[in-house]
């Protein structure tokens, strides 16, 4: 095992920065994912922690050895690409042996090690097929194998399942968490996917243009999200963001009278509440609606219906709370409305996020 450290890495294009300033540590042995949009500056990231990539500025240290100007062959670590990247001409036995003939490691302990990574991977029974001849997470698990069989104490991923369908992607997620905590390996993790962050990581990197928006573990990235970037990018469908307007004294969504959201602090701007945590309510008396009854904290706000998805299991109910719109709410079954309808919505208090003009999370009063 090798913990990784990054200590303010900045890498610069012309006048233009794909990343700056960016440091957070790598548990030896934890699993971390680097998230964010196209060209936030994650697989940058990842290229300069393999040695592909050269940093401007800033430090690199994997385990107990600063790798910062070292070459790639010289920092022990593996890698899994995007593309499978597999030699068309050679079998999946020879593909995943490739590395350690090239680096002329013993050749005794070729069949040891390949026995392990095959029954590992299951690939024991596919050893003398093609890569023409295997399906699209075949594939992923000799591109796997190749890089498990050096034994490296630290394995970088950019994006491995990107060319997947969506079933696939599902099970190769829990094999390579899966082999991950066998092998006990120190793996950074590349994916624009908040599912696949959520359901592997230990640890989550957020970035944005470049910078790192929240680095926590996925339970607080989506509890405690520190921004609205990160309130938003985290969840399916993300968080709501209302709104809010000063009317007497009291915080309430824009464009309403009421009745005030509880709990508001000082400075707050927008009101976040994730769908699963609204639920439809009775309509509210006229008594409940004023904005005087702010330490009401079961208050009902109108919502108007602009569609419903339905999913099977659940729907999601698109609304519009004030000036507000796209308000999303996940109820159970079929819910039957239509455009124009109103509904009443309710959620509890602890459920509230509060955002002030800056974006920033602030604290619930």
């Amino acid at each position: 095992m090798a913990a990784i450290v990054l200590d303010n890495l900045t890498k610069q294009y012309a006048d233009a920065a794909a990343i700056s300033n960016v440091a957070f540590t790598v548990p030896a042995g934890s699993f971390t994912v680097l998230l964010g949009p196209s060209g936030c500056g994650k697989s940058t990231t990842l290229r300069m922690i393999a040695g592909l990539d050269t940093p401007t500025s800033g430090r690199i240290h994997i385990g107990d050895r600063d790798v910062t100007d070292l070459p790639p062959a010289k920092r022990r670590v593996a890698m899994v690409f995007q593309s499978y990247a597999l030699f068309p001409h050679l079998s999946v036995r020879e593909n995943i042996l490739f590395g350690l003939k090239v680096r002329k490691e013993p050749a005794a302990d070729y069949q040891r090690r390949l026995d392990r990574v095959a029954g590992l991977l299951g690939l024991g029974h596919l050893l003398d097929r093609k890569p023409s001849q295997l399906s699209g997470g075949q594939q992923q698990r000799v591109a796997l194998g190749r890089a498990v069989i050096s034994e490296a104490p630290v394995c970088l991923m950019d994006e491995p399942l990107s060319n997947l369908d969506a079933q696939l992607r599902h099970e190769m997620r829990r094999e390579i968490r899966a082999l991950q905590q066998q092998l006990n390996m120190t793996m950074v993790y590349v994916t624009h996917d908040q599912t696949e962050a959520m359901s592997m990581a230990d640890q989550v990197v957020l970035l944005r243009n470049g910078v790192i928006e929240q680095c926590d573990t996925p339970d607080r990235l989506y509890a405690r999200p520190a921004t609205e970037f990160a309130a938003r990018f985290i969840g399916t469908p993300p968080m709501n963001l209302i709104t809010l307007d000063s009317v007497g004294g009291a915080m309430v969504p824009a464009g309403t009278s009421g009745p005030a959201v509880p709990r508001a602090p000082a400075g707050a701007r927008k009101l976040g509440v994730r769908p699963e945590h609204i639920r439809l309510a009775a309509p509210a008396r006229s008594r409940d609606r004023s904005t005087d009854q702010g330490q009401n904290e079961n208050q009902t706000h109108a919502a108007t219906v602009q569609g419903v998805e339905y999913f099977g299991a659940d729907s999601i109910v698109t609304c519009t709370v004030g000036t507000s719109s796209g308000i999303a709410v996940r109820v159970t079954g079929h819910l039957h409305a239509a455009p124009g309808d109103v509904l009443h919505l309710q959620w509890d208090t602890q459920h509230q996020h509060f955002f002030d003009a800056g974006a920033l999370a602030l604290a619930a009063g």
